[in-house]
């Protein structure tokens, strides 16, 4: 009995720590994973350092950049993100379910350590761009909970771990994190697959300001000019060597995605039920159920579990002519450029397969003749006083489709000095082929009554049961 007592208030004093984990405002304290102490010491960089996170809807994943001793931002983590909903494309209205795009800056007042999604911060949406563009909605955040309406939505254990480096960099005096929101990584595989998107121009802006962090590995100062982000504008002083760098990645990166072009890389679009998560997750959901991975992801949070659980398939590709329009629409396992050019190759199969079914049939290869028997084919024909030197003739069984106009002529009229009126379909028609032509005279025939009237067998006759050429 003692032991048992002793068991339960052991029990309930580890309880009252989980409790203690997340209750209260105390969530604003949670420090920072002494693993990632180890790897930021590993890197060079301190807690109170500034950071830049920058999101991937496509792939799924949230980095945190931390800056070094030297000046210059290098990765810390990079976090499988666990849920966000809508398409690719920026946030433009209340209730499109849509994560923003864009550049956004997180200050001290936009820390929630109360919220029912255990911590959060809110991105800052809408911002002077999406204000500029009469962009509406609020409170988009970056939270934890695996459960988004419009958010970028983490597990518990990672939003704690993302929510103290924030609060550590501005703790350190950086005003306001940059948080760099993108549909994908801009990379020239993913730029030429996507060139014919509607938000293609909205995103290669967004590639401006990319780029610059990757060449520069700095955060570029944002502004909005004329209804577009502008990169390191008033009065920012760029260095004349990083305008050239930033100049010639931009120029390979076209070149690329030309070559890619050329090599027929599909233009497509990507259409999603409701948004995405990394596969890690998908995995862990498929293995463990949605309730067992809610808990454990979501064990800090208000009980809403892993937001529409049966939209976590892969998107639907729809492939593009050069003219933007749909030529074929196919369901992928999941967003990744492999199982994406897998359903184009799918698309174009069965397009080839509905092509070929829906040709008219090609008409039959004409058959050939059937060869006459040899030897009713060739006769040698008797000679006659005054007749033609005896030559090959040749007969063919008559067929009324290809029977000559003489040959029906005759078919009706009765040979001379025969007293029957066989017709040529009961026996073959003989002509005679002379070698070289020759005159003849026939001998007159006896008189007879008046009445009767005689036939003289026309030359062309004589050629009228010789095959037709084809």
């Amino acid at each position: 009995m003692r032991h048992f007592a002793l068991a339960a208030l052991l029990g309930l004093t580890l309880a009252a720590c989980e409790e203690d984990r997340y209750r209260g405002s105390a969530r604003h304290n949670i420090p920072i994973p002494s693993a990632t102490y180890t790897l930021m010491s590993e890197k060079g960089m301190s807690k109170s350092q500034p950071i830049v996170i920058r999101s991937y809807k496509k792939e799924s994943e949230l980095e945190v950049w931390k800056k070094r001793a030297d000046g210059k931002y290098a990765l810390l983590k990079t976090f499988p993100m666990c849920r966000w909903s809508g398409q690719l494309g920026p946030k433009v209205r209340e209730g499109d379910r849509m994560a923003p795009e864009g550049f956004y800056a997180i200050a001290p007042a936009q820390m929630n350590p109360n919220s029912s999604f255990y911590v959060s911060f809110n991105m800052g949406y809408p911002n002077a761009y999406d204000r500029a563009h009469g962009r509406t909605g609020a409170h988009l955040m970056v939270h934890g909970a695996c459960s988004s309406a419009g958010c970028y939505s983490m597990t518990d254990d990672q939003i704690g771990e993302i929510y103290a480096l924030v609060r550590e960099a501005q703790n350190g005096g950086q005003r306001a994190v940059q948080m760099q929101a993108f549909p994908f990584r801009m990379t020239p595989e993913n730029l030429a697959k996507h060139r014919l998107d509607p938000n293609i121009a909205f995103w290669k802006n967004l590639k401006e300001g990319s780029d610059f962090f990757e060449v520069a590995k700095d955060e570029p100062s944002v502004s909005v000019v004329g209804g577009r982000y502008a990169f390191n504008r008033d009065g920012v002083q760029v260095d004349p060597s990083l305008t050239q760098a930033l100049s010639e990645k931009r120029q390979q990166d076209e070149i690329q995605v030309a070559a890619l072009v050329s090599k027929g890389t599909p233009a497509v679009k990507l259409i999603y039920d409701d948004g995405d998560q990394h596969s890690s997750f998908k995995r862990q959901l498929a293995q463990s159920g949605a309730d067992s991975m809610n808990r454990s992801v979501a064990w800090g949070s208000r009980d809403v579990g892993i937001s529409r659980v049966d939209s976590l398939i892969g998107p639907r590709v729809v492939v593009l002519d050069d003219k933007g329009r749909t030529k074929a629409t196919v369901r992928a396992e999941s967003a990744d450029n492999d199982a994406v050019l897998a359903a184009v190759s799918s698309a174009q199969a069965e397009e080839a397969k509905s092509v070929v079914a829906a040709a008219p049939a090609k008409p039959a290869a004409a058959q050939p003749a059937a060869k006459p028997a040899s030897d009713a084919a060739t006769q040698v024909a008797k000679a006659t006083p005054g007749a033609a030197t005896a030559a090959p003739i040749q007969t063919a069984a008559a067929e009324p489709a290809q029977s000559s106009f003489y040959q029906r002529a005759l078919s009706f009229v009765p040979l001379l000095g025969s007293g029957s009126s066989e017709s040529k379909e009961q026996a073959p028609v003989a002509s005679v082929v002379p070698e070289t032509p020759q005159t003849v005279t026939a001998p007159l025939p006896p008189r007879r009554a008046s009445t009767l009237r005689t036939s003289q067998l026309q030359p062309d006759a004589s050629y009228a049961s010789q095959p037709v050429a084809r």
